[in-house]
């Protein structure tokens, strides 16, 4: 089987600055076209800096109607957008990393069916997707929180979350809250109870429980570091720990990427993989999950890569297999 072709629209963002390095290392694929107006004739490594020396591929205003795999690495709003102006060949598979087809109400557009992009809950329907919507960050540290109890109809009372990210996860657009001067030894909340990623949150839970009525307080909060999420969430549950444990172990078994942790964790154990790592523990008849992921990689590049390697029959790691920055 021939490499795929890849054309990738919105390539000098920093989700797309992580796709081209993986993209550049995986053994199946080929860069056929990076799409960037801003960016048309500059080398890619003047914008990805870190891709001095690996790539000459320059970005481009043109697109290739044609190419296997599409990544819409666009802000918000923007995917279906471009989707009305630019038609593809019928056998050009789309991976959206925006959250504009996540949403139940959003999946169907103008004859394309999104698939929900989150392995551990979806995998047997990536497999035949030709449409996949990307889980956005927050709400991938967050579900993988979650699925082992939604599926066992555990969630009877509120769960509360408190979960910090790192600055990329603002985008590359500067503002006030990204600043160095800002960020730099500082902490704040933002969206609080209100972050768009709680419908799609939400929408997983009630799949998996069709009774859960209670709500999730979600607190997202700007860490003072470049990259990666730290979430905790807590419920009532009536288990002992070692239920809970079972639970998450069983559920899990059979993923690659999502591991639970007898210790412990950090969130240097995450950045730069495409892991999410989940700690738990029980005090008195509460059960506390802990949760980190690299915000630019299992919750966002890495994740589309695997769906990517779903899609096709690939093996699920291939051209993730990344060490973490652990010192």
């Amino acid at each position: 089987m021939k490499n795929l072709e890849i054309g990738i629209i919105g390539g000098s963002g920093y989700t797309a600055g992580e796709l081209l390095r993986i993209l550049l290392n995986h053994a199946k694929v080929n860069i056929n076209f990076v799409y960037s107006t801003s960016n048309a004739g500059n080398k890619i490594y003047k914008v990805h800096q870190d891709l001095i020396g690996t790539t000459e591929i320059e970005f481009t205003s043109k697109i290739h109607t044609e190419v296997d795999v599409l990544f819409l690495c666009l802000g918000h709003g923007n995917s279906k957008a471009f989707l009305e102006k630019n038609t593809f060949s019928e056998h050009t598979k789309i991976i959206d990393l925006s959250n504009d087809f996540r949403l139940s109400a959003d999946k169907n557009f103008e004859g394309k069916d999104f698939v929900y992009g989150l392995p551990e809950l979806n995998k047997d329907a990536i497999k035949k997707a030709n449409y996949i919507a990307n889980p956005g960050c927050f709400a991938t540290a967050i579900q993988l929180a979650l699925l082992p109890l939604a599926k066992a109809k555990f969630l009877n009372n509120d769960v509360h979350v408190n979960a910090v990210t790192g600055a990329t996860g603002a985008g590359t657009s500067l503002s006030a809250t990204t600043h160095f001067t800002w960020r730099d030894n500082n902490f704040s909340h933002y969206k609080a109870f209100t972050h768009q990623h709680l419908g799609e949150i939400n929408q997983t839970v009630n799949l998996l429980q069709t009774s859960f009525n209670s709500e999730i307080n979600f607190m997202p909060n700007r860490g003072d570091f470049s990259r990666g999420i730290f979430a905790t969430l807590y419920t009532k549950y009536s288990g002992s720990l070692e239920d809970a444990k079972n639970l998450f172990s069983q559920y899990y078994k059979e993923a690659v990427f999502t591991v639970v942790s007898q210790d412990d964790i950090h969130l240097k154990q995450v950045v730069n993989t495409n892991k999410c790592i989940l700690h738990l523990h029980k005090h008195k008849d509460k059960l506390l999950v802990t949760s980190v992921i690299d915000n630019l990689l299992k919750g966002a590049s890495g994740q589309a890569v695997q769906n990517m390697n779903l899609m096709f029959g690939f093996k699920e790691t291939e051209g993730l297999q990344l060490k973490a920055n652990y010192f």
